[in-house]
Parts: C-alpha cells; sequence; structure tokens
C-alpha cells in the first residue's frame, strides 16, 4: 500500500537491508583482515627481536675480536727486531705512503738517501725518487718506510750499525 509521496514499512525494510549487507560484509571483512594482521605482526615482531639479539651478539663478538687482534699486533711489534729492512707484511694490510712523509722522517732522523736506503731495502735512487714523487714504492718497501718513521734517532743508529756489520760479514 502506498501513500502518496510516502514508502510502505516493507519498501523501507528493503531499501535499509541492502546497504546493511553490505555495511556488515564491510565490517566483517575488516575484521577478519585485522585478525590476520595482528599475527603476523606478532610473529614479524618475534623476529625482529630475534635479530636485533643476534645483532647485539655480533657486535660484542666484533669488539672482542677487534680488541685482540690490537693486541696481538700489540705484542708482534714488540717481538720484531728492530730491523726494519727485515720487516715482512703479511695479508692484506693497507699502508698509506706519503712522498713528503717520507722525505719528513728522514731529514727528521738525520738520515742520508743512502742510510734510508740502507734500512728500508733499497737503492739511494729509489728513495730520492719516493721523496720526489716520480715513482712510489713497491709493496714490499711500504711496511719497512712505515717502521722508519715509528723509529727514534737511537733505534735508526743501533738499525743502520747492525745493517753495516751484517754488509761487512759477507
Amino acid at each position: 500500500m502506498r501513500i502518496a509521496g510516502k514508502a510502505t514499512d516493507t519498501q523501507l525494510r528493503q531499501t535499509t537491508l541492502m546497504p546493511n549487507i553490505a555495511l556488515v560484509l564491510k565490517e566483517e571483512i575488516s575484521r577478519l583482515v585485522r585478525k590476520e594482521m595482528r599475527g603476523e605482526l606478532t610473529r614479524l615482531r618475534q623476529a625482529v627481536t630475534a635479530q636485533k639479539s643476534d645483532i647485539a651478539e655480533l657486535k660484542r663478538t666484533v669488539k672482542t675480536l677487534d680488541s685482540s687482534n690490537k693486541r696481538l699486533v700489540k705484542q708482534v711489534d714488540k717481538q720484531t727486531p728492530a730491523n726494519a729492512g727485515n720487516a715482512v707484511v703479511e695479508g692484506p694490510t693497507k699502508t698509506r705512503f706519503s712522498a713528503q712523509g717520507l722525505a719528513s722522517h728522514r731529514k727528521r732522523l738525520g738520515l742520508s738517501a743512502v742510510e734510508a736506503g740502507l734500512l728500508v731495502g733499497a737503492s739511494d735512487q729509489s728513495i730520492k725518487k719516493w721523496e720526489s714523487g716520480e715513482v712510489r714504492p713497491r709493496a714490499k718497501h711500504l711496511a719497512p718506510i712505515a717502521a722508519l718513521g715509528r723509529m727514534g734517532k737511537r733505534e735508526v743508529a743501533r738499525c743502520l750499525a747492525q745493517v753495516r756489520a751484517a754488509q761487512q760479514g759477507r
């Protein structure tokens, strides 16, 4: 039954029922998605927590290995002979070389190019070319050059005496 311009109860129920079904389905789908996401997020949070603890453990291990490596390097440096010419570099090391640095160390120690060459295990011409920047030293000479930079005048004098004695003994 229709009253002019007004809908009956049955018509109202039918028009409001359709949007309600859509709304109910939408809410149910949202609820199920939230439920699934909650489970996934819980697993992800657990995985992240486990990974963070693994990272912390690895950082502690690296720190321990670093400190033991530094300690061992110091022990090896103390045990190596003072003669820098016989220094051997094992493994990949990064030694920087500066022509000005070599020249300043040689002048600071009061060494001639010949004497510096004796200590490093190279000729005086090589020393002069290295200092001028014309040529870079080979890898086998980098460690003795670095050791020369760490030496003092007395230690250099002692090493020179040993090298000269060894040359005269040949």
